[in-house]
């Protein structure tokens, strides 16, 4: 498997835990819609299942971790920050095979491509101090 796979896994994970957030759909919905609906060339596709149903499966324990690092509700936080951050904390948590550095970069770079223009800055510290306290 190439860097570049997972990459995309996660591209398209971020897509769809977005999606799951502002619909609240069913996650087997939004996730067979993914698979059908989007190019997956060159994507990790069980990683992408993985990443997404973790995230929605453990949003709640996800949540318990990110909040005491937050300066305001996780409500208040945009819904693509949000995405991004538990999906690098998903990472963080339950995939010990994923160095912490590439997690954290991955989810800057996430930002980047589809946050707000400060959105990388936001991911980088949370993630930091996240790191920090494990």
């Amino acid at each position: 498997m190439k860097p570049s796979e997972r990459r995309k896994a996660r591209r398209l994970a971020v897509q769809a835990i977005y999606s799951w957030q502002l619909s609240g759909n069913n996650i087997a919905d939004v996730e067979h819609e993914f698979l059908t609906e989007q190019s997956l060339d060159g994507v990790d596709v069980a990683y992408f299942r993985e990443l997404f149903s973790g995230v929605a499966t453990k949003k709640t324990q996800l949540d318990d971790l990110i909040i005491p690092h937050l300066e305001r509700p996780i409500d208040e936080v945009s819904p693509v920050e949000k995405a991004i951050v538990r999906l690098a904390t998903y990472e963080l948590t339950f995939r010990k095979d994923v160095p912490y550095k590439v997690a954290i970069n991955e989810a800057i770079e996430l930002a980047k491509s589809f946050g707000a223009d400060e959105s990388h800055k936001f991911v980088n510290g949370l993630l930091d101090k996240l790191v920090a306290r494990k």
